[in-house]
């Protein structure tokens, strides 16, 4: 578990890999071996997944409106 709250404190932190504090108790090169294990395996995709179908079943969702970030969306190619 602690690998994971350090990986996703960087994600959402922003803070570089490099500069991971020690306090987490994992080393830099540890977390991300893992982080990229974690979404070549779709671990991110699948949480997301997961997130959206439990707030669904809840009925907690609201689709009318919604944002798109290129992190997540892949970017189509734009044909000439």
């Amino acid at each position: 578990m602690t690998v994971f709250t350090t990986v996703v404190d960087v994600l959402t932190s922003g803070c570089a890999w490099r500069h991971l504090p020690q306090t987490f108790g994992v080393s830099p090169a540890t977390a991300h071996r893992r982080f990229t294990a974690w979404t070549k395996a779709g671990l991110w995709r699948g949480l997301h997944r997961a997130v959206l179908d439990e707030l669904g079943a809840r009925g907690e969702l609201d689709w009318t409106s919604a944002i798109v970030d290129a992190a997540s969306v892949r970017a189509k190619r734009r044909v000439r």
